[in-house]
């Protein structure tokens, strides 16, 4: 019986990474963003021009890590950097009239239908939620790894080339919990 209720309980986790893929490669794949991506212009849209390390620190990522985003990003031309003028040791980035236009295309995270479908469930559904994951991190030896408030899975940055074969793997339909527009 508990082999069988574990099996079930890595069942389930398996496809909530899967899901997570899933959804990564239609961002990628329809808008042409990974999530980090998508989080960062996000987040310079709702700061306003900042500088990087304001940036890292708004998200809870490494400044090395938002660096290697906004890299991608100045690439695509929907971020500039340019240093400040008062203090030239600080780089200031702001979003470029294509990085605008990305975001009103209306990209949404895959947190962000959690989070709706989540706010549904009673409060005490979502603690037995939160106390069962919390449980599980614990039990995978989980709470000395950094968490990041973006689900996504793998690397954080990657090559053209990589998300190309990102892409080809599996990636031909839409995830199933992606709004349709009627």
């Amino acid at each position: 019986m508990h082999r069988d209720t574990s099996e079930q309980v890595l069942s389930a986790l398996r496809q909530i990474i899967s899901a997570i893929d899933q959804y990564s490669k239609y961002l990628a794949k329809n808008y042409g963003l990974t999530g980090p991506q998508l989080i960062v212009l996000r987040e310079i849209s709702r700061l306003g021009e900042c500088a990087i390390g304001d940036l890292a620190k708004s998200i809870s990522l490494s400044q090395a890590t938002v660096t290697s985003i906004l890299d991608r990003l100045e690439k695509l031309r929907y971020v500039l950097r340019n240093r400040s003028d008062r203090d030239k040791r600080r780089v200031i980035v702001r979003l470029t009239i294509e990085g605008c236009e990305k975001l009103k295309s209306n990209p949404s995270l895959f947190q962000e239908t959690f989070v709706e479908e989540f706010n549904k469930l009673q409060d005490w559904e979502q603690t037995l939620i939160l106390s069962s994951i919390q449980r599980i991190a614990a039990m995978m030896k989980a709470k000395e790894i950094e968490s990041k408030p973006v689900l996504i899975s793998g690397s954080f940055s990657a090559t053209a080339d990589e998300v190309i074969e990102f892409l080809n793997e599996d990636g031909n339909q839409s995830p199933p919990y992606v709004k349709r527009e009627s």
